[in-house]
């Protein structure tokens, strides 16, 4: 799948007991995405710690593209997003971490790309000790979809 200049990946299966996505109303809530791709993790770890910035960056980056894939299946065509409203960021740091959200910059730079104005979002940038499977970023989102 392609989003302007984007692949999008295969969405990601759950893995744990949920559904990738749920609507209320007009909203579109996706499920947190981690950094997988094809099932797989290319990065793990904590942002300032195991890794770095530009790794944490990147980890936001793949999570946007999971998060468009997710959007992808449930409304067939990313162009009922009539808005993108929220994006809640996690981040996995070391103790000392404190740009949790140049880490989120990666994520959102990916969301206006694919949807131009419709990808400018509200959001959070949150910090954690760990995050499921190592992940070292998960995003959730919600869209206003028609």
């Amino acid at each position: 799948m392609e989003v302007g200049y984007l692949a999008l990946p295969e969405p990601l299966a759950p893995f744990a007991r949920y559904v990738p996505c749920r609507w209320s109303g007009d909203e579109v809530h996706v499920s947190g995405q981690v950094a997988a791709h094809e099932g797989e993790f290319p990065l793990r770890g904590r942002v300032g710690a195991e890794l770095t910035l530009e790794q944490g960056r990147a980890a936001a980056r793949q999570c946007a593209l999971n998060v468009l894939a997710a959007l992808k299946r449930e409304l067939n065509d990313l162009s009922r997003i009539r808005a993108l409203v929220k994006v809640t960021v996690f981040v996995a740091t070391g103790p000392d971490f404190v740009d949790h959200h140049l880490v989120a910059d990666g994520a959102s730079e990916v969301f206006v790309e694919a949807l131009g104005d419709v990808g400018e979002h509200a959001r959070s940038a949150v910090g954690v000790a760990r995050l499921p499977m190592d992940s070292p970023v998960e995003i959730e989102a919600t869209a206003l979809a028609g």
